[in-house]
């Protein structure tokens, strides 16, 4: 999952529960340009709860997303989040890369409520300890996957006639993201929030290090419910008038108020996240919040957070410093609306075959 860079390229592709991404990037001086870039809708409940429902429906759209001749690469990085997947720093004592590699196994199943030998299990020694106040202990990431949900995952993408090559998770690929158009602030402690249609990706970093990652189940999926609810009226419709777009009968002053109180909701989930981040960080402190994901731009949504939070909000552009030429691309109006909500993406674009 985490691994050293070789110069194989592949496609980051991120499969989400709305929709399907895809980027590919090639080296350009000390940073990269975007040499394809496509979008394609799943069809609704496809994808429930991170959980492949339609396997057929889903590699359709990721075949249709490589009828696009610009992507040149069979091979592919994609991600995953939620429930089948842990990520926990835990506290070892000291020892060589060797001696943690036979040991991590046993260490992991204090750790993971699943059976070991139904998870695929990776790491990285975050903190190496030797440090007078490291009291003989290191700091270690760990990460485990379903085996059964990576190969639902990679199973799609085989039947779209693609080659899977590295699993990540959401929130590392969106931190890898974040640090290509942003830098490393040794500093700052950032909030990087992912906001999907069926959930929310949080990853709080300080300087390079992910200190806490959680996925919340909530996302753009809800806000429709609830004006659908609220409003009576058909999903598709819901949809349309949660982005303001007019729908007969139905105004935006009466859909505002329900977006906002269901804002409320995501942000008391958002809220746990960031006090148990707190009550065991160091500095409570945080210097700024990047959003992105298409639920972020909910009416009202940024506003709340930078209310909340106290810090300063602002929307994650995935293409700060990666060029993209839309024009010459000749992408899609559907993908050109899918740009701002391409860290995911863009953050798998950057890993390489041959990765851990």
């Amino acid at each position: 999952m985490f691994g050293l860079r070789t110069p194989k390229a592949v496609v980051g592709l991120d499969i989400g529960s709305s929709a399907v991404k895809a980027v590919e990037l090639k080296a350009a001086g000390k940073t990269f340009k975007v040499i394809a870039f496509a979008s394609e809708a799943i069809p609704p409940d496809s994808i429930v709860d991170g959980a492949i429902i339609d396997g057929a429906a889903v590699a359709d759209a990721i075949r249709r997303l490589f009828e696009h001749k610009a992507f040149k690469t069979r091979e592919v990085a994609a991600s995953l989040s939620g429930n089948a997947v842990i990520v926990k720093k835990i506290s070892l004592p000291v020892m060589t890369e060797a001696e943690l590699a036979e040991s991590i196994y046993w260490e992991a199943e204090q750790y993971i409520p699943f059976d070991i030998q139904d998870v695929n299990i990776d790491y990285q020694i975050v903190g190496a300890g030797g440090g007078a106040e490291s009291k003989g202990t290191m700091d270690v990431m760990l990460v485990a996957a379903k085996k059964e949900k990576i190969a639902d995952y990679t199973g799609v993408i085989a039947q779209a006639g693609r080659l899977p090559v590295v699993v990540d998770v959401d929130a590392f690929a969106l931190q890898n993201a974040y640090e290509a158009n942003y830098g490393v602030d040794p500093e700052a402690v950032v909030v990087l929030l992912n906001a999907g249609a069926s959930a929310i990706n949080i990853n709080i970093i300080s300087g390079e290090q992910s200190v806490f990652t959680r996925d919340v189940s909530m996302g753009g999926n809800a806000y429709t419910e609830a004006v659908q609810k609220e409003l009576n009226l058909p999903f598709d419709s819901a949809e349309q008038a949660k982005k303001g777009l007019p729908v007969d009968g139905v105004s935006f002053d009466e859909v505002r108020p329900v977006l906002h109180a269901m804002t409320e909701n995501v942000l008391l989930e958002i809220q746990k996240t960031v006090d148990f981040f707190k009550a065991s960080a160091t500095s409570d402190r945080i210097d700024r919040i990047l959003l992105s994901g298409g639920a972020s731009r909910t009416d009202g949504f940024a506003e709340a957070v930078a209310e909340r939070f106290g810090a300063p909000v602002e929307p994650f552009d995935p293409f700060k410093k990666i060029a993209l030429d839309a024009a010459r691309l000749g992408l899609s109006p559907e993908a050109e609306a899918a740009m701002p909500a391409a860290a995911v993406a863009v953050g798998l674009a950057l890993r390489r075959a041959g990765d851990r």
